[in-house]
C-alpha cells in the first residue's frame, strides 16, 4: 500500500530538489515497484489536483479527495497508456471523482432534506462591500451547472488548453467550446447582477 504525506510534500526546499525526469519515465519505474518515483510524480501534480479538486468541491474534505486521486492513479498505473499524457489521465481521475463527490453529496443532502423535513433557511443577502473576489468568483461557480463548473475550472483557471479538457472529459472539441462560452455567460450575467462593472 502507498502511503503519501502531506507534509513531505508541502516542503519548498523538497519540492525545488525534483529532478525534471518525464512523466513516463517516472511510470516506468513505477512500474519496477520504485515508490520513490510515484513520490516524484505526486510533487509533480498534487498542487494542481489539490486545485482543481478545491473548485469543484471545496474545502470540506480536500485532503480525502487528493489522496484518493493519487491512490486511484497509483493502483491504475499497470493500465495506463503511454501514449496519453500522464496529467490529462490524472485529471480525468480527478474530474471522476469530482463528479462522485458531488452525487454523494446530494445523496446526503437529499436524505437530509427527506429526514427533517424542515423549510429550507434563506440566506442573508450577500454584504458587497466586504466580499473578496475570489468569494465572488467561488460564489459564481457554484451558481453554475456541475458541467459548465468543471469546463470553467479546467480551462480559465487552470489554464489547461481545450484540446486537453476535452480527452479529460471525454467529450468533443465543440462541446467544450460551446460550454465555455455560456459558462462565461452566466458568470459574467452572475458578477454583473452583485455589482461587478465589467
Amino acid at each position: 500500500m502507498l502511503v503519501v504525506s502531506n507534509k513531505v510534500f508541502q516542503d519548498p526546499e523538497s519540492l525545488g530538489k525534483i529532478v525534471h525526469e518525464s512523466d513516463n519515465c517516472l511510470i516506468q519505474q513505477c512500474l519496477c515497484g520504485d515508490t520513490q518515483s510515484y513520490a516524484k510524480l505526486y510533487r509533480r501534480h498534487q498542487l494542481r489536483v489539490r486545485s482543481i479538486l478545491y473548485q469543484l468541491c471545496g474545502s470540506s474534505a480536500l485532503d480525502d479527495l487528493v489522496q484518493e486521486v493519487f491512490l486511484r492513479a497509483w493502483k491504475g498505473l499497470p493500465k495506463f497508456r503511454q501514449t496519453a499524457k500522464f496529467s490529462t489521465w490524472l485529471y480525468r481521475i480527478a474530474w471522476n471523482l469530482a463528479a462522485d463527490d458531488r452525487q454523494a453529496n446530494i445523496q446526503r443532502r437529499n436524505q437530509l432534506e427527506n429526514l427533517t423535513m424542515k423549510a429550507p433557511t434563506q440566506q442573508e443577502a450577500p454584504n458587497l462591500l466586504h466580499l473578496h473576489y475570489q468569494d465572488l468568483v467561488s460564489r459564481g461557480l457554484e451558481n453554475l451547472s456541475f458541467d459548465h463548473r468543471t469546463i470553467l475550472v479546467l480551462h480559465d483557471l487552470e489554464e489547461i488548453p481545450q484540446k486537453e479538457v476535452a480527452q479529460i472529459l471525454n467529450i468533443p472539441l465543440g462541446t467544450v467550446k460551446s460550454r465555455l462560452f455560456h459558462a462565461r455567460t452566466a458568470m459574467r450575467q452572475f458578477l454583473q447582477q452583485q455589482g461587478v462593472q465589467l
